[in-house]
């Protein structure tokens, strides 16, 4: 017994009917990046799942609390295919700063070892639907409560030095909306990757857009930092102008050009981006951006579409799971032979490989 990487794509891609729902546990709802997910403990890896959206109703996989609570039973059309356990809250969480904010507000766990945060909750693409990335909701947990607008660069230390001595973070994510058109949040970015780099030697990766000017990638590497993503989230403009039409603003070559001093700053592997499949770009224009990075010495982190509530997506359908196998089944290979597997690289959403099964296939 145990869920083999088609499965474990299968239930990434279509999610878990969740039986016990007034349990969460260590959860993703609302926010940044991929969300409305939950965290299992498989044998060798942390997957977060979706749970959350109506669509995961129609999933052939569910999961219930074994009688004890200590695991977690999968099932496939009813029959146990695998055992999980569900990640505990840190012990970061039960601490809040000086002026009372919890700590849970500037950072949080991903995976069981990661700890991010997004510096900035807010975009100035996001309030305008004619600009907005249709899929985010990085302004939902906001209004929610569940974080603050701002981290300050010695809140991120302070929860960070915590995290690492409490719970045993291995690496930082920091990501942001974007603050700005000019440096596209790098600013930001470095002054907390500064404050954090004093306070604790783990390895750190940014995200953002591709600022307009490339000397931000060396000063950022100046204070620290580790690995950069620059998320293309769709590959052709097509896609790009229908779902987001604010970022398909930075044309492509941008961000190739973007990636190619980036990855003479932090070298092959350390450039990542995020692919969503499922937005309507097709497998093969997939394949062929992905493919194309790979020779520029980026890291394409293929991970499936989830929709989230509240945003114009909520109701679009999930991604074929086959798509993604078949997507997969090209790069892992590649990746491999390329001597750029998740595993080598130093920090960073692919490293970590919790939010797409991608790595299994490496």
């Amino acid at each position: 017994m145990g869920l083999n990487k088609q499965q474990l794509t299968d239930i990434q891609t279509l999610g878990i009917r969740w039986f016990d729902m007034d349990e969460y546990d260590l959860n993703r709802k609302g926010g940044a990046g991929p969300t409305d997910h939950k965290a299992f403990n498989f044998s060798n890896q942390t997957t977060m799942v979706p749970i959350f959206n109506e669509q995961v109703k129609q999933s052939n996989y569910s999961a219930t609390y074994s009688d004890n609570k200590e695991q977690v039973l999968i099932y496939q059309n009813d029959e146990l295919v695998d055992k999980a356990t569900i990640p505990s809250q840190p012990n970061f969480y039960k601490l809040s700063t000086a002026d009372g904010i919890p700590y849970s507000k500037i950072a949080t766990l991903h995976s069981k070892n990661v700890l991010a945060t997004t510096v900035f909750q807010k975009c100035v693409r996001y309030g305008n639907r004619d600009t907005s990335c249709q899929f985010c909701a990085i302004e939902e947990s906001l209004k929610n409560g569940t974080t603050i607008a701002h981290k300050k660069p010695e809140q991120l230390a302070e929860v960070v030095k915590a995290a690492v001595e409490l719970d045993g973070i291995s690496q930082m994510i920091m990501t942001t909306g974007t603050p700005n058109l000019k440096d596209r949040g790098a600013k930001m970015l470095l002054d907390s990757a500064k404050a954090v780099k004093a306070v604790v030697d783990i390895p750190l990766q940014v995200q953002c857009e591709p600022p307009e000017e490339d000397f931000w990638f060396q000063a950022l590497k100046d204070v620290g930092v580790d690995a950069i993503g620059m998320h293309l989230e769709a590959v052709s403009q097509r896609v790009r102008e229908a779902i987001m039409p604010g970022k398909a603003s930075v044309p492509m070559s941008r961000y190739i050009s973007a990636y190619k001093a980036a990855v003479k700053v932090f070298g092959r592997g350390n450039v990542s981006t995020y692919i969503l499949a499922g937005l309507g770009d097709t497998e093969e224009e997939i394949l062929s951006v992905s493919e194309m990075l790979i020779d520029l010495g980026v890291y394409p982190f293929v991970v499936p579409f989830t929709p989230v509530a509240g945003t114009p997506l909520e109701n679009y359908p999930m991604p074929d799971p086959n798509m993604l196998k078949r997507i997969f089944s090209t790069l892992g290979p590649l990746l491999k032979e390329k001597m750029m597997t998740s595993d080598s690289l130093k920090a960073g959403c692919a490293k970590c490989g919790a939010c797409s099964s991608m790595k299994s296939y490496e």
